[in-house]
């Protein structure tokens, strides 16, 4: 009984209303930013996709490719603006300061992969005069909500003479979806018997993708028909994907949620949402002191592995590079640049849901609509795997978030012993950097389907803005 009165009254203290408290521009500039959030999220489902439309509006910020600066043995000096790639699917961009980087710089990071079905290496076969695709999950999904659902297929077929073509199909009104089959309900009856892990097993998350066999074929002829619209409409043929990378996801736009419109819904929101506000905030910076960087990275979901996740040595060769570039590179300065720097590792937290209000404390849960969320640690079972950020950086942000007005947010991901997560601040605070976590407050967080509130996407990208110009 005493519990349930400390919630209600943790849950009335969690309750403010920032958007009665919006001036009409401030309401009109929130619009603006999530109508061109939501054209992000729709436009850009892949890592590459995110790459690709990052470095279109980096560049139309005036960022340059510090790889043609290199080549053209060109230097570096405060004011300047430039961005490096890493394999299409990383990049990060630096604006310079007029203090030496030595100093350190202010850093956003955040991941731009999201979970989702990845078409295996040899995907394609005919089952019951059906032909299908094999997948592999990609990240931390709960494989029942990903069966019945439209589905599109995104990504690159590398061929041999070395052409790549990007591939994207699904999104337009005329192309065709794809979909995850299920079992009818009138023959479900042992299957419901089943855990909510094996319910879907993984090798049952295959997309269905013909049903009409190829006139003349004796053998496997739906698949031959497949493979003859794919080899024409697409010059595909079989052995291309071998070397492809073609990422299942939900197929639609992003849209408004809500009687009220308040709420965004879209597939990718973590952590795209962190990612394109951080790269707003990033656009926006002028006249810096301190060098400003926004590190938006692949591979964050499994575990940050790979040349392109945050584990490679990618983002510190950049630095390296920038400072090389400035005539102040010796390994000393790389070290001492990168140990000074500070920086809000941008990634999503939970948002407290009433159907499932047991697996939060509301004491210390965010709440949708009520701004930029901070998680002081993460980690899972005694926070394992966690960063925990010091005091004394907290109260850092928390003056400069006053400063400018931000509405934020103090929580964690839920009940203590319930489970956890991990985000790349672990891997950042190695180099001996100040980190913490900051970012948006998802519903529905890893599903086909996630939800944000408009005030906290607002909210986060005014925080992101205030730390670049006074961490």
């Amino acid at each position: 009984m005493a519990k349930e009165k400390k919630d209600k009254k943790a849950l009335k203290n969690a309750k403010k209303d920032i958007w009665n408290n919006y001036s009409a521009s401030e309401k009109k500039a929130l619009e603006k930013l999530c109508l061109n959030y939501r054209h992000f999220l729709s436009k850009c489902k892949t890592e590459r996709e995110c790459v690709k439309e990052i470095i279109f509006q980096a560049q139309r910020a005036g960022y340059r490719d510090l790889k043609d600066i290199i080549t053209n043995k060109e230097t570096l000096q405060a004011g300047d603006k430039v961005y490096s790639v890493c394999m299409n699917k990383s990049v990060v961009l630096f604006n310079i300061g007029s203090e030496p980087m030595e100093n350190g710089m202010n850093i956003l990071g955040a991941h731009i992969d999201s979970p989702r079905l990845d078409i295996k290496q040899n995907p394609l076969y005919e089952d019951g005069g059906l032909a299908y695709m094999d997948t592999h999950y990609y990240g931390g999904i709960k494989k029942y909500q990903w069966v019945t659902v439209p589905l599109a297929i995104h990504g690159v077929v590398a061929k041999k003479d070395g052409t790549v073509l990007d591939i994207n199909i699904g999104e337009d009104d005329n192309d065709p979806v794809f979909c995850v089959t299920d079992l009818l309900i009138h023959l479900a009856q042992e299957q419901m018997q089943k855990n909510a892990a094996k319910v879907i097993e993984g090798e049952n998350l295959d997309i269905l993708v013909g049903s009409i066999p190829l006139d003349g074929a004796e053998k496997d002829a739906v698949k031959a028909n497949v493979l003859k619209i794919v080899g024409k409409k697409y010059d595909i043929e079989e052995e291309d994907f071998l070397s492809a990378e073609l990422e299942v996801v939900p197929a639609g736009r992003a849209r408004e949620a809500g009687f009220d419109r308040s709420m965004l819904i879209s597939y990718g929101q973590d952590d795209r949402v962190c990612a394109y506000t951080s790269l707003v905030a990033m656009l926006e910076t002028k006249n810096m002191t301190r060098t400003a960087c926004c590190l938006l990275v692949d591979k964050e979901e499994i575990g940050s592995v790979g040349a392109t996740g945050m584990q490679s040595r990618f983002f510190e060769n950049a630095v390296a590079e920038v400072l090389n570039l400035l005539g102040q590179y010796n390994d000393l300065t790389l070290r001492r640049c990168l140990a000074n720097c500070k920086m809000l590792s941008s990634d999503v937290t939970s948002a407290y849901d009433a159907l499932y209000k047991g697996s939060f404390d509301m004491k210390n849960i965010a709440y949708l609509g009520h701004g930029m969320a901070f998680n002081k640690f993460t980690g899972a079972r005694g926070k394992s795997g966690s960063n925990d950020a010091n005091a004394e950086y907290l109260g850092n942000i928390r003056a400069i978030m006053e400063k400018n007005n931000v509405a934020i947010q103090f929580s964690e991901l839920g009940r203590v012993d319930l489970g956890g997560g991990g985000t790349i601040a672990y891997i950042m605070a190695l180099y001996g950097m100040q980190v913490i976590d900051s970012g948006v407050a998802v519903l529905n967080m890893h599903s086909p389907w996630e939800i944000t509130s408009k005030i906290d996407v607002y909210e986060t990208k005014k925080g992101y803005s205030a730390f670049l110009k006074d961490a």
